[in-house]
């Protein structure tokens, strides 16, 4: 796929993989400790910092009951109404512009997910680099069709969209005017298992809809993003949090400065062990070809002896003869005098 440029930075399979931190709600309603995170991810190597941009009233209703009130006893919200948990998590707006250029001074790129037209509108007034669609969202064809007309990067979360949703969304997308497009596969459980995450879906969207893959990842640790980058994943996307311990709305399934930091140097080895197809020694083992297998003299021998399984063998290091042509030597004789520990070679017969 075509590398993207997203705020004079390159996101493809030649680069690195791009690693975004996903501040979410996890400042607390404290702006100085949504400063504290943007420091945290710049230190932990991260390239890009998101948010999330909506008010309560642009995502839910006022309602506090019925399928607004969160029932689930396995949910991370149980027991609250989807609009005060949104009261809650929400990301001030006047807060955007100082935590945007913050994280540009610190060498970021920095932009949301708009939930709403009104947020589309207000973060243009901003200039960000690129969008990004929640998984939740990707349905909203009303905004997707604002995002593409914006003409700029776009990075959609797949979430539990069908593949039949997907296209269509992909289709809105595009005939609107997106020209650059990241799906991330994701799945929109929190936090998420493993077993869930199906990464083999990722180079399948890649060659299903022609763009670049990356993933949204919500399980705990690494493992399955370093996994997505073997598969080929261009992007991936992780909720950060200074200290779990402390709580916070997303902080189950964030991650600490300590693990985001080994996110990114991992996400980096996997993407560079990836390489090309190659056969050989690489520059650095050619200086140990010297210590593979050979053919020996294992005991002293005279002109005249007879080659033997017992005085000829197989051993470290690898000056010898390779170890095919031993077949060739049983039972010949040896030409001259040779002590234990001379390397075979076609002279002696």
């Amino acid at each position: 796929m075509l590398e993207i440029n997203i705020g004079n930075r390159l996101v493809g399979s030649n680069q690195p993989p791009f690693i975004i931190a996903e501040m979410s709600g996890n400042h607390g309603q404290s702006l100085e400790k949504a400063m504290a995170l943007v420091d945290a991810a710049a230190a932990a190597g991260a390239h890009a910092l998101k948010l999330q941009t909506y008010t309560p009233d642009t995502i839910t209703l006022d309602v506090h009951e019925r399928e607004f009130f969160i029932a689930d006893k396995n949910s991370l919200w149980q027991g609250q109404s989807l609009y005060n948990l949104y009261k809650v998590a929400m990301t001030p707006w006047e807060w955007h512009k100082s935590i945007f250029d913050y994280a540009n001074n610190k060498g970021m790129l920095a932009f949301s997910s708009p939930f709403d037209l009104t947020a589309v509108d207000f973060l243009e007034s901003l200039n960000v680099p690129c969008y990004k669609i929640a998984s939740f969202e990707n349905i909203d064809h009303g905004l997707l069709t604002a995002v593409a007309k914006t003409r700029k990067p776009v990075i959609m979360s797949t979430g539990m969209a069908t593949q039949a949703e997907l296209a269509e969304s992909v289709e809105v997308l595009r005939s609107n005017g997106c020209k650059d497009l990241i799906l991330l596969k994701c799945t929109s459980n929190y936090p998420a298992r493993p077993i869930d995450a199906n990464l083999h879906t990722i180079p399948h969207l890649a060659a299903l809809f022609g763009c670049q893959v990356g993933l949204s990842d919500h399980t705990a640790g690494i493992g399955v993003s370093v996994a997505a980058v073997a598969l080929g994943a261009t992007v991936i996307e992780k909720h950060f949090v200074l200290d779990r311990s402390e709580g916070g709305i997303d902080a189950a399934f964030s991650m600490e400065p300590a693990e985001f930091s080994l996110l990114v140097s991992e996400c980096r080895k996997a993407k560079d062990a990836l390489g090309k197809v190659h056969y050989g020694c690489t520059d650095k083992e050619v200086a140990s070809r010297v210590h593979r297998r050979s053919l020996y003299i294992a005991k002293d021998m005279q002109a005249g002896d007879i080659f033997t399984a017992d005085n000829l063998r197989s051993v470290r290091p690898g000056l010898g003869l390779a170890p095919k042509y031993l077949p060739q030597f049983l039972g010949r004789q040896i030409k001259q005098d040779v002590p234990m520990g001379t390397p075979l070679s076609w002279e002696l017969i």
